[in-house]
């Protein structure tokens, strides 16, 4: 092996996605350096020459003339006679630079710097890449998924780097397959195992708020300020925004013309839901906001200990807590109160429809059946005959009794 191409000889251990030229270059030197330390124990007297644009490599050592009976060390001093031998005009005191070859040093030196080379750039890479990514940490990234695992995905970057989004950080009705562009945040950088581990995520808050930062303009020039952002990932979620600009409609500028804008993203989020709320430093206010579509008739709340009593008209009952409970569980988290639902009760007796959020339906249609359409009716049955009449279970008529019975106490 020559000196010739050594450059793109040791590039094949890595693409050098993540390596500058220039540090390539100083890793290369170095290295030579090294084992002609090991060879020579100096490298002071010789010159190492890389040329990046060929991807060649020369190294040169630089000895001074001596009479024949005077060298002490041929490393650093060469006899007047081979000196003579490279050019005829030489004398005494001048230096001389002759090529060393690769070969020169053994085979077992040259197998020894490949494996320190290999080692060096690997290194290098994983510093860089660490460095890379944790500079994009809470950034929107998109790259390709490679491979689909039961427990995560792994993602390759434009500079097929290897990324990982765990089962964890999808969101739930996520599904890829290999091939398909995928857009995540970068949630966390570490190490395992000696290796760079670039962790994604689709369920973090910040995903959602860099999604509106590309969709909102208003945002991404800061008219508009996301203030807090509560998800249930795939479900639900709740933003919380303010403007200083009297003459912007915050949240009108969020969901665009017919939705045309929070249309993207709640797309890209697997059609979960989305609502966009006006921010207040008036916790009363904001609770109101945060129980939306639901109208609130009263509000007590006690500070100290972070809980609110909501009073609703039974019809907003339902409204007020969503589907699963998604809706007030929201509202506890974007508030930071703990908030309590309660029926505010004008008429005499109650709708046995407006039960449906604790009572199946199935049960409320049973009652129906047996002309029983509200709960004072139910009420005035004993639990027997309600069990007779209807065939449902004693235990059933009896949570459905005290439920009733709690209404009105």
């Amino acid at each position: 092996m020559d000196n010739m191409n050594l450059i793109s000889n040791f590039a094949e251990f890595k693409e050098l996605k993540n390596i500058d030229k220039s540090t390539m270059i100083g890793v290369l030197e170095d290295v030579f350096r090294h084992l002609l330390i090991k060879t020579y124990e100096t490298d002071e007297n010789f010159d190492v020459i890389i040329n990046p644009e060929k991807g060649d490599l020369e190294i040169w050592r630089n000895r001074t003339i001596v009479n024949d009976d005077e060298v002490e060390n041929p490393n650093q001093q060469i006899a007047l006679s081979e000196a003579k031998k490279i050019d005829s005009t030489y004398e005494v005191g001048e230096e001389v630079a002759d090529e060393i070859k690769l070969d020169s040093f053994g085979r077992r030196a040259v197998l020894s710097l490949r494996q320190n080379l290999a080692s060096r750039i690997m290194d290098l890479e994983k510093a860089n890449l660490f460095e890379k990514y944790s500079e994009k940490v809470g950034e929107i990234i998109t790259g390709e998924v490679y491979q689909v695992w039961k427990k995560e995905i792994l993602i390759l970057d434009d500079e097929d780097n290897e990324l990982v989004l765990p089962k964890s950080e999808q969101i739930p009705s996520d599904f890829f397959r290999k091939g398909d562009s995928i857009k995540a945040i970068v949630s966390k950088v570490e190490m395992r195992n000696n290796n760079v581990c670039v962790i994604l995520s689709r369920t973090a808050p910040e995903f959602l708020e860099r999604l509106f930062e590309q969709e909102v303009p208003e945002i991404f020039d800061g008219l508009i300020t996301i203030k807090k952002i509560v998800r249930i990932p795939g479900e639900r979620a709740k933003v919380a925004i303010e403007s200083y600009d009297e003459r912007i409609d915050p949240v009108g500028a969020c969901v665009g013309m017919k939705g045309s804008r929070i249309y993207s993203i709640v797309k890209e989020l697997k059609n979960e839901n989305i609502d966009v709320v006006n921010w207040t430093n008036n916790t009363q206010l904001l609770i109101q906001r945060a129980l939306n579509p639901a109208k609130i008739s009263s509000i007590t709340m006690d500070e100290a200990k972070k809980t609110a009593s909501v009073y609703l008209k039974p019809s907003e009952v339902s409204l007020a807590i969503g589907k699963g409970g998604l809706n007030i569980r929201l509202a506890n988290m974007l508030t930071g109160y703990d908030i309590d639902v309660y029926r505010d009760v004008e008429e005499e007796d109650v709708d046995l429809d407006e039960f449906s959020d604790e009572i199946d339906q199935w049960i409320i249609d049973a009652l129906k059946a047996i002309g029983c359409d509200t709960a004072k009716s139910v009420l005035e049955l004993s639990n027997e005959e309600l069990a007779r009449r209807t065939d449902l279970e004693e235990e059933t008529i009896a949570e459905v009794v005290n439920i009733l019975k709690a209404e009105f106490e």
